[in-house]
């Protein structure tokens, strides 16, 4: 069995209150917690985040910045 009696008697009370059958419950719990899982690892991000802060990159002034991001989506700035 994979979960004791005392588990499985909590997953049905779970699923009781749901309205749903304990596989219907077990089904959607684990697609929740698949959904909560990051795609990528952590520590790839951050080894990512803390090589780019390593560097210094040539960046425009902001008022700058928004003009060309509203001139790559076809709007034009004053």
């Amino acid at each position: 069995m994979l979960l004791d009696e005392e588990e499985l008697a909590a997953v049905r009370v779970a699923a009781r209150r749901r309205r749903l059958t304990v596989s219907e419950y077990v089904r959607f719990t684990l697609r929740e917690a698949r959904a909560a899982e990051p795609a990528a690892p952590v520590e790839g991000k951050l080894m990512a985040v803390r090589e780019a802060a390593a560097h210094a990159y040539p960046v425009a002034d902001m008022e700058t910045l928004n003009a060309e991001i509203a001139r790559g989506y076809g709007v034009e700035t004053p």
